[in-house]
């Protein structure tokens, strides 16, 4: 049941009565989300998330890090203001309220795009309830309908950094993701996927593009990239630094699944997320099965 709206500037709001229509318009960086957590950890919630009223719903309009880390934490309630927007002024007041403290191009161009899309405004009545420029709204108009969908929920999935993705849409639409695929298993940069853009566009020929980045993607190097010689390592060694990722990587998919769930994000970026737990389950279940196998630990049936 949805909060009755108090009058005072600040009230407090349980978690379950928080809708996430606008998430799709940040970013969910883990870094940003396990610094909030601790945040509120040890001070406690500092700043209240700012909620709009959609009908008898409220949205958030802004903290949405704050909600994730609280429901990390086990807290079920933040205190909260009321913004009185609704429809495209809760998006053009999103911006607002990061004017000083900056979203990344990617997150103004979502921004920019529902606007144009979902509310059908027009290129300069959005520069102009933005106060910006005309040019500006369309440069970020641009940049996310250049860039294909599947990059762009890797980008909210925090596979893929922001600026990354801004380096991959100068490509034709047909080689970004094969080309994001690229910079995400071979942990690029930004100034080094920023590199590899710019090797795929020293190819004028589609089909020589596209045979650079698949022998990329087999080979595992940029061009760009120089392997440092190490010392030889003992198959004990990698499986103990294999044994570290995994314990490291599973504590932080599984505070992530426990902080979001697949109804919050949009659906492609849903999809990928759906898609690639389908594929890990029985990954670990085997896995499961062999390390019961070679300590001697099998589970009594």
């Amino acid at each position: 049941m949805t909060p009755e709206l108090a009058k005072e500037p600040e009230y407090r709001v349980p978690l379950s009565a928080l809708g996430e229509r606008l998430g799709g318009l940040r970013l969910r960086e883990q870094a940003a989300l396990e610094s909030m957590r601790r945040s509120l950890s040890r001070h406690g919630q500092l700043t209240a998330i700012v909620v709009f009223a959609e009908g008898p719903q409220l949205e958030i309009l802004d903290g949405f890090k704050r909600m994730h880390a609280a429901r990390t934490l086990g807290w079920t309630e933040l205190g909260a203001q009321r913004s009185e927007v609704g429809g495209a002024d809760a998006k053009v007041r999103m911006a607002a309220l990061h004017d000083r403290r900056g979203l990344a191009e990617i997150e103004e161009g979502w921004i920019v795009r529902s606007l144009y899309r979902d509310d059908g405004l027009s290129q300069p009545e959005i520069a102009r309830r933005m106060g910006r420029h005309k040019s500006w709204v369309c440069r970020r108009l641009v940049l996310v309908e250049a860039l294909d969908a599947a990059v762009q929920a890797e980008v909210r999935l925090g596979l893929l950094a922001s600026r990354a993705a801004v380096a991959l849409a100068q490509l034709p639409r047909g080689n970004q993701h094969a080309a994001s695929t690229v910079a995400i298993r071979r942990g690029l940069t930004v100034r080094q996927t920023e590199l590899l853009a710019a090797q795929i566009l020293e190819h004028p020929d589609e089909a020589e593009r596209a045979e650079w980045i698949a022998s990329r993607l087999q080979t595992g190097s940029t061009g760009s990239e120089r392997t440092p010689s190490r010392a030889r390592r003992s198959e004990a060694d990698w499986m103990a630094s294999d044994i570290a990722t995994l314990l490291r990587v599973g504590a932080r998919l599984e505070a992530r699944l426990l902080a979001t769930p697949l109804g919050a994000f949009e659906p492609a970026a849903a999809q990928v997320v759906f898609d690639g737990l389908v594929a890990l389950a029985p990954v670990l279940a085997t896995l499961a099965r062999t390390i019961a196998q070679v300590t001697g630990k099998e589970r009594a049936a």
